[in-house]
């Protein structure tokens, strides 16, 4: 799939003023919420209503959606607010549903992207559509799977693409529902710097009440716009109460965005900024020196272990190492995600060195 403009063209042809706005309900759960919210919603940023009809769960026996009949009150609330509207489709039988109720946007959730099976059958089923088609990431870390939904999708002949960051999920307990892993959607985005990206800081966070930083720090990173779940009375929504806004609040966490410019040519600017990409320059290859000479000392010890038939995993030294670096970074103003990860990752690595020299 060859770097397009055509699929931003979709975004340009909405002629905003400010990045795009997706809003609405987690799930449309009667018709006079779904009108309420839109009506509340008509006179704002968002220029597009979001309401899952059909909520895939984890567990049966949670509300799973209303079904097809939401639609019909999506079309009810375009007609009475000229909001465009958008749905979760998760396989042919949604697509064929959604098309025939003029759904304008349609995106695939996480759960489905992780199933190139259902992304082939939903391509199949939009193939000669010029709906705006969405591709959420897929619920685990995999750049490849995101990928490959978005050019399974362009295959089908489809060119108002976009894709919308929602997290990852993890195992372990972070701030987060799921957490950013930022790199990866700017990887994506580095591929194809015209595919539109959305952030959906109310699957990333969780919780209402970081629903502004994790929007700001997406439009800080260039993001097109967001996705935000918004319902008339969030602590009684029947599904995912605890990251819902009012529309009121919403409106209020747009008004505070800070827009910032793509770049500055300024002389003074470029000449300030290249003088601290130096200094990083420095530090970055210090660094990786570091890590060099710290990789051969655990060959080292691989070495040790091997001749003393020692096992390579000592789970005490890693705590140990680990609950140390958390004291001097945060001494030091990093964060305990970024110190958790960073050491994960150079243990990791420390391990496999260590099993190259024990199994050599």
């Amino acid at each position: 799939m060859e770097n397009n403009s055509g699929m931003r063209q979709w975004l340009d042809d909405l002629q905003l003023s400010h990045p795009l706005v997706i809003a609405g309900p987690c799930s449309a759960e009667t018709e006079e919420q779904v009108l309420d919210i839109a009506k509340q919603l008509k006179d704002s940023k968002v220029s597009i209503y979001r309401a899952g009809v059909w909520k895939p769960r984890t567990r049966p026996g949670n509300f799973e959606g209303v079904g097809a009949i939401g639609l019909g009150w999506l079309q009810k609330a375009k007609a009475e607010t000229g909001l465009l509207m958008g749905v979760e489709v998760a396989n042919a039988s949604h697509v064929k549903l959604a098309l025939e109720h003029d759904i304008d946007v349609l995106w695939i959730g996480a759960r489905t992207t992780v199933n190139p099976f259902a992304v082939q059958e939903i391509a199949d089923a939009l193939e000669g559509t010029d709906k705006i088609v969405l591709i959420k990431n897929p619920v685990n870390p995999d750049l490849a799977l995101w990928l490959g939904g978005v050019e399974r999708i362009y295959n089908a002949g489809i060119r108002k693409l976009g894709v919308v960051h929602r997290g990852f999920s993890t195992y372990e307990k972070t701030k987060y529902r799921n957490i950013p892993e930022w790199q990866i959607a700017i990887e994506l985005h580095d591929r194809y710097p015209d595919l539109p990206i959305i952030c959906d800081p109310s699957h990333i966070t969780g919780k209402r009440d970081m629903i502004q930083k994790v929007s700001q720090q997406a439009l800080d990173l260039s993001y097109d716009g967001l996705m935000i779940e918004t319902h008339n009375n969030p602590e009684k929504a029947w599904s995912d109460a605890a990251q819902q806004v009012t529309p009121d609040v919403l409106k209020e966490i747009l008004e505070n965005l800070v827009l910032r410019e793509k770049t500055n040519e300024t002389d003074s600017f470029n000449s300030d900024l290249e003088a601290y990409r130096l200094r990083i320059d420095e530090y970055d290859t210090k660094i990786m020196d570091a890590l060099g000479k710290r990789m051969r000392i655990a060959d080292d010890i691989g070495v040790l272990k091997k001749e003393n038939n020692v096992v390579v995993l000592q789970n005490k030294r890693w705590n140990e190492v680990r609950q140390r670096m958390l004291v001097m970074g945060k001494e030091k103003g990093l964060s305990e995600d970024f110190i958790q990860r960073l050491f994960k990752a150079v243990h990791q690595e420390s391990i496999s060195h260590q099993e190259r020299v024990i199994n050599k």
